[in-house]
């Protein structure tokens, strides 16, 4: 049985005037399999085990949290094209 903590949890999407927003809880300890804190390129967050619709970019930390990736896409982007 796969437990809530061995896998992504992700957040309501939020928006502002230009963008739509999203959290991606990791699990605590697939933060060692991230290098040097850098931004993931989608390649690289997908082979995390996030899954999640085209056009999401990786673009910051939840700074007290490592372990929480901030994503955000420009609004009214198509999901299945990105």
């Amino acid at each position: 049985m796969i437990r809530s903590q061995d896998r992504p949890q992700y957040s309501e999407k939020y928006y502002d005037d230009l963008y739509e927003y999203r959290q991606v809880t990791l699990p605590r300890e697939w933060v060692a399999n991230i290098k040097d804190k850098k931004l993931l390129s989608e390649e690289e967050w997908r082979a995390l085990g996030v899954t999640q619709s085209r056009g999401w970019t990786h673009y910051d930390y939840h700074k007290p949290e490592p372990h929480i990736l901030l994503f955000r896409r420009p609004r009214g982007t198509d999901p299945r094209t990105g």
